[in-house]
């Protein structure tokens, strides 16, 4: 099978990490792609597993030399996908998991139109708005920025090739499960398939012919 990468999508609190990451947890044939970014590290975050970590200038001469396959700014940091941590998921044959938003995965379309995406929605309009303001722990100009935010790429759904409703973290990563499964099964992503057919067909002739004598 020809790995595909996978996007997964929603609003901030949508529950697309969570579902990208019991998904990686439960199968052998995906991997993560790990991102890149200008932040400052956080924490125990580590090099290469949570991000890849960039100067700003460096960052800027990748994306000029066309490295990124997706990239955008948010609140003066840069965030993007290495074109060369996609392709190394795909040599080790595993479909490559990536939680971004719309913005990347329109661009990421572009470079890879075999990619599958998905947009996960919430159960409805007052959870999500629960979601997005969390603890009440932020500044109201915050939550404004992400309410706002949230509907933008609320009415960008339409342009995804699935939606899965998040009101059931275990429903909502068994249905994304069902759809790669199906897609993993697609015709076109089994290069091989001719090659298949002409094995099957010899052997039922031969078969054929041995049950005649």
């Amino acid at each position: 099978m020809t790995p595909f990468p996978l996007v997964l999508s929603s609003p901030s609190g949508g529950g697309k990490s969570t579902i990208a990451r019991q998904l990686l947890e439960a199968r052998d044939d995906l991997g993560y792609s790990v991102s890149a970014t200008t932040r400052p590290r956080r924490g125990n975050e580590a090099e290469g597993s949570d991000y890849f970590f960039l100067s700003q200038e460096d960052f800027k001469r990748r994306a000029e030399a066309g490295e990124f396959v997706e990239w955008a700014q948010y609140g003066g940091e840069y965030y993007g996908t290495l074109r060369s941590e996609l392709e190394r998921l795909f040599r080790e044959g595993k479909n490559a998991v990536l939680d971004i938003d719309i913005q990347g995965a329109r661009q990421l379309k572009q470079h890879y139109p075999e990619t599958v995406s998905v947009f996960i929605l919430p159960p409805s309009g007052a959870d999500l708005v629960r979601r997005l303001k969390g603890r009440n722990t932020e500044p109201p100009d915050v939550v404004r920025q992400r309410l706002e935010r949230a509907i933008v790429e609320l009415d960008a759904a339409g342009e995804y090739d699935y939606i899965v409703v998040n009101d059931d973290i275990v429903s909502a990563v068994e249905h994304v499960a069902a759809i790669l499964d199906a897609e993993s099964r697609q015709v076109k992503r089994h290069p091989d398939l001719l090659r298949l057919l002409e094995r099957l067909r010899r052997e039922v002739q031969q078969e054929g012919l041995r049950t005649k004598d």
